[in-house]
C-alpha cells in the first residue's frame, strides 16, 4: 500500500480541473493500456494524489477505478464531482459524502410493476468518521468572495444509475424517489467505483457537490452557474480529506513502530532477567527449555510467502468451522488465497504484485474477523516488499 497516496477520479473535465487546481508538482503517469493519470501533491502538503478521468457511467468508472487501484495501491479511492439533489435536504453548492451507495437499476419487472433489487455498498467506517470530523471543524471550504453562504457537508445515501435524471414527474423519477427516498443525491458513477473498491479491498469515498435538483433545470443558466461552484466545493472537501487521511496513516505507522520498539525492549528485558524465574505464557508453546511465542512471519522469499499462506489457510478453516466465517465468505476467501499462492509460486517479477492484490481483496472479505485480519496484515506487507 502507498501510505501517502490517494487516487481521485472524476467523470467530467470540469470536475477534473477543479481537483487539479488543488494540486502542485504534477507529472503525467501513463498506464500501459493508455489510461493517463496526473500525480502530484495537494498544495502545501506531502499528500500525494493520482488524478484520473473516467468519463460518464458506472461501467467506465469501475474499469478505471480497478486500473488505478492495481497500479497505485492507494490508501483510498475518492470519486469527486457534481450530482443532482433528490430532496431539499441538500442545497445547491453543498457537498454530499455517501454513507452508502445504491445501484438503483437493479430490479425485476413483474406484472404489477418494477420491483427494486438494488446492490448497496457502505462507505468505509474510518473514512466516514474522518469526514464527519472535518465537517464539524467546518474549515475546509475555500474563502471565495461573492459566493454567499458557506457550503455544508451532508451525509447520506447516493443513488447511482445509468441515465441522466432531469425530472421530478417522469415514471422513473417518481419510482426512484419512492424506492430510494433516503438518497440525498443522484449520479452515474458511484456504484462502479464502490464495486471496484469492494473487490480490491480498497476503501472508497464518494464526494459530490450539488449543482442541480434533477428537476428539469440541467443545462439551464442556473445550472451552468452552480456546476463549477459545486465541483470546486467537492474538490476542496476531498483534497482536505485526503490530506487528513494520509496524515492519519502516518500517525498509525509511527504508533506501530513505537510498539515494535517497545516490544523489542521488553523481549530483551525478559531474556536478560528471567533466566531463573517462572514466566506465564498467554500464547505459544514450551518445548524442553525454550519458549515459542507468536511473532510476525519472516518472509524473505517467494517460498517463505507460500509457506505462510499455507499456514493462513488453516486459520481460515478453523474460523469457518467455528462459525466466524459464513460459507460464501469462506469460499471467496479460499479463492483469493489460492490466487495469491499461485502468484507467489510463479516467482516472476509481476508475481508478488498479483499476490499483494489478491491478499488485499482477501483482507476486505475477512474484515469482520479481527484475528484473521491481524494475522493477514504482515503477509500483505511481505508480499508488497517482495514486489
Amino acid at each position: 500500500m502507498s501510505k501517502d497516496l490517494v487516487v481521485i477520479l472524476t467523470a467530467l473535465n470540469l470536475e477534473y480541473q477543479a481537483v487539479r487546481r488543488k494540486l502542485a508538482d504534477l507529472q503525467v503517469y501513463r498506464h500501459e493500456r493508455g489510461t493517463r493519470f496526473e500525480v502530484g501533491n495537494v498544495q502545501g502538503t506531502s499528500c500525494r494524489v493520482a488524478l484520473g478521468l473516467t468519463n460518464k457511467g458506472n461501467h467506465s468508472a469501475a474499469v478505471i477505478a480497478e486500473r488505478a487501484i492495481q497500479e497505485f495501491s492507494p490508501v483510498a479511492v475518492f470519486f469527486v464531482g457534481v450530482a443532482g439533489a433528490l430532496w431539499d435536504t441538500a442545497r445547491l453548492g453543498d457537498v454530499v459524502m455517501a454513507t452508502h451507495v445504491y445501484a438503483y437499476h437493479g430490479g425485476t419487472s413483474e406484472d404489477d410493476g418494477l420491483k427494486a433489487r438494488p446492490r448497496v455498498w457502505e462507505a468505509a467506517h474510518g473514512i466516514s468518521q474522518l469526514g464527519s470530523h472535518l465537517a464539524r471543524m467546518n474549515d475546509w471550504a475555500d474563502d471565495t468572495p461573492g459566493h454567499g453562504r458557506a457550503p455544508q457537508v451532508r451525509f447520506g445515501a447516493i443513488a447511482a444509475g445509468e441515465v441522466v435524471q432531469n425530472s421530478t414527474i417522469s415514471t422513473e423519477a417518481r419510482w426512484i424517489r419512492q424506492h430510494y427516498n433516503d438518497a440525498l443525491a443522484i449520479e452515474m458513477e458511484a456504484a462502479g467505483v464502490a464495486q471496484a473498491g469492494h473487490l480490491n479491498g480498497a476503501p472508497v469515498a464518494i464526494i459530490r457537490g450539488i449543482s442541480d435538483r434533477a428537476d428539469g433545470t440541467k443545462s439551464s443558466a442556473k445550472d451552468r452557474n452552480w456546476q463549477p461552484r459545486a465541483a470546486a466545493n467537492a474538490a476542496a472537501f476531498a483534497t482536505r480529506l485526503a490530506v487528513e487521511l494520509v496524515g492519519e496513516q502516518e500517525e498509525i505507522a509511527m504508533s506501530l513502530a513505537d510498539r515494535a520498539c517497545t516490544a523489542d525492549r521488553h523481549k530483551g528485558h525478559v531474556s536478560n532477567t528471567a533466566r531463573n524465574s517462572t514466566v506465564g505464557i498467554m500464547a505459544g508453546s514450551v518445548k524442553e527449555s525454550s519458549v515459542y511465542v507468536n511473532v510476525d512471519p519472516k518472509v524473505t522469499s517467494a517460498a517463505d510467502l507460500v509457506a505462510e499462506l499455507d499456514g493462513f489457510r488453516e486459520y481460515l478453516k478453523r474460523h469457518h468451522a467455528e462459525g466466524a466465517l459464513d460459507d460464501d465468505t469462506y469460499r471467496e476467501a479460499l479463492a483469493e488465497l489460492g490466487i495469491a499462492r499461485r502468484a507467489a509460486r510463479e516467482n516472476t517479477a509481476e508475481s508478488p504484485k498479483g499476490a499483494t492484490m489478491a491478499l488485499k481483496r482477501l483482507r476486505g472479505l475477512i474484515a469482520e474477523a479481527p484475528e484473521l485480519v491481524t494475522r493477514l496484515a504482515p503477509l500483505v506487507v511481505a508480499a508488497g516488499d517482495l514486489s
